[in-house]
């Protein structure tokens, strides 16, 4: 299992580069090299991931900078089928088809629509994945147990109201069949360790507090599993928005080949609560 930590590399000042005229390291890039004699990501000549990797252990090269061993490629692979579509339930593929049902010559603006839908409410991992690392540094830092650690977490979000992220959907109340799904391959390649248990004990907690059964939704397992392989909060925002790409792609086709031109809200779906009809003041006609 990787044990990485995201090194932040020293920002860099405009003003500095245009003080001393020297730009030779300001663009600079890990990820790949590409000129008239090089063709390498991550150092591996791509003519050769094409011919020996699948789409997810490129994917995990690209991110991680190290070819995933079987079981990291398993894992990731199970990531990348975790949020797949979601019917007309799901902001992203309506946004996607919307857009594309008014720009039919290609798919790429609705594609884009559909990936811009992603937030803090739908298809992201991101928010479970900082409160994962946030109670870690707070057990490691207090020397606390992870029951004590999950009491204190929890404890913060019933005062302050706020929503748990990764807890609750509304059509799975005690059990995300997707999640239980990644689960069920994280712990059969061993990517269940301590900060996924942490996120459990957590959850325990919540449901011990308030008295009341609530799923670990996708975006909170993908966060488990995620943090377990290493992956940073922003980088499993990423990977949860690669997963839907396979099937934000086929609704936008889809909409552009059988769909309705421009595309509008039928109005038994929307309910006017403005003020009723009324007339300018008659000194403003008269003007």
């Amino acid at each position: 299992m990787p044990t990485r930590e995201r090194q932040w590399g020293k920002l860099k000042s405009v003003g500095s580069y245009v003080k001393s005229g020297k730009w030779d390291d300001y663009w600079t890039t890990k990820v790949s090299h590409i000129d008239q004699t090089h063709l390498h990501m991550r150092g591996y000549y791509l003519p050769q991931i094409i011919e020996n990797l699948s789409y997810a252990e490129a994917l995990y090269l690209m991110i991680m900078g190290e070819l995933p061993d079987q079981k990291e490629a398993r894992v990731m692979n199970a990531l990348l089928c975790a949020i797949m579509d979601y019917d007309f339930l799901s902001p992203t593929s309506t946004a996607g088809r919307l857009v594309a049902s008014a720009n039919p010559d290609s798919p790429i603006p609705g594609i884009a629509a559909g990936i811009l839908a992603i937030g803090k409410y739908t298809v992201s991992p991101k928010d479970a994945s900082d409160l994962i690392e946030k109670a870690y540094r707070m057990m490691k830092t207090q020397n606390l147990s992870k029951e004590e650690t999950a009491q204190k977490m929890v404890q913060g979000y019933l005062e302050s109201k706020e929503r748990v992220p990764g807890f609750g959907h509304p059509l799975y109340p005690e059990v995300d069949p997707r999640a239980a799904a990644l689960h069920k391959v994280a712990i059969g390649n061993g990517f269940w360790g301590e900060k996924a248990q942490l996120y459990e004990a957590i959850h325990n907690e919540y449901e011990k507090a308030t008295g009341r059964k609530i799923a670990i939704n996708i975006d909170g397992m993908m966060a488990c599993v995620g943090t377990e392989m290493g992956f940073n909060a922003l980088e499993m925002a990423g990977i949860a928005a690669v997963s839907f790409m396979c099937g934000l792609i086929p609704h936008v086709v889809e909409e552009i080949i059988e769909g309705a031109p421009v595309r509008a809200v039928p109005p038994t779906m929307c309910c006017y609560a403005g003020q009723p009809e009324r007339e300018l003041p008659q000194e403003i006609k008269e003007r």
